[in-house]
């Protein structure tokens, strides 16, 4: 945790461990964890009313956000990466298509003001992408993992 703080890395400001039940699906899929971002690789611009910014950084070597889990102990374990470009920028940098990696199209989030929950969560209309190191073989590109737990959060 400590390299990734020196390295520019900020936890995301809501201290949301993100979880599939919270956000009104399936809680099987299982969940995302604790967010930790680095805005220069983002591009952050802005903040409110929702986060936005000029991020076309596709390199999940160097990646933009780092997922954790949170454990009984109060540590937190890293369990994935996670890249973000924003639909504007892309599309702005001459992009057609969504971003692929290992031949999967990256997910699409945008709010709809129409649901209770926040699709987006709290970021303007982007692509996104996970790499799991907790892979159960099968969900290790997908947004959630069932085989990583919010349940030892606490804010």
């Amino acid at each position: 945790m400590n390299v990734a703080l020196a390295e520019g890395y900020i936890p995301d400001p809501s201290g949301q461990c993100v979880s599939a039940a919270e956000e009104g699906l399936p809680a099987e899929l299982g969940d995302m964890g604790i967010h930790y971002i680095r805005p220069d690789l983002l591009g952050i611009t802005a903040t409110e009313p929702r986060i936005d910014g000029t991020g076309t950084h596709t390199d999940f070597l160097n990646p933009a956000i780092l997922l954790y889990e949170p454990q009984q102990d109060g540590s937190l374990v890293l369990v994935g990466v996670e890249n973000l470009v924003f639909q504007k920028a892309w599309e702005t940098a001459g992009n057609t298509e969504p971003p692929t990696f290992a031949g999967r199209t990256w997910d699409y989030m945008a709010n709809n003001p129409d649901t209770a929950i926040d699709e987006a969560h709290g970021f303007e209309p982007h692509y996104d992408q996970h790499v799991w190191f907790r892979d159960n073989g099968v969900t290790h590109l997908e947004p959630f993992n069932p085989l990583v737990s919010c349940t030892h959060h606490t804010l």
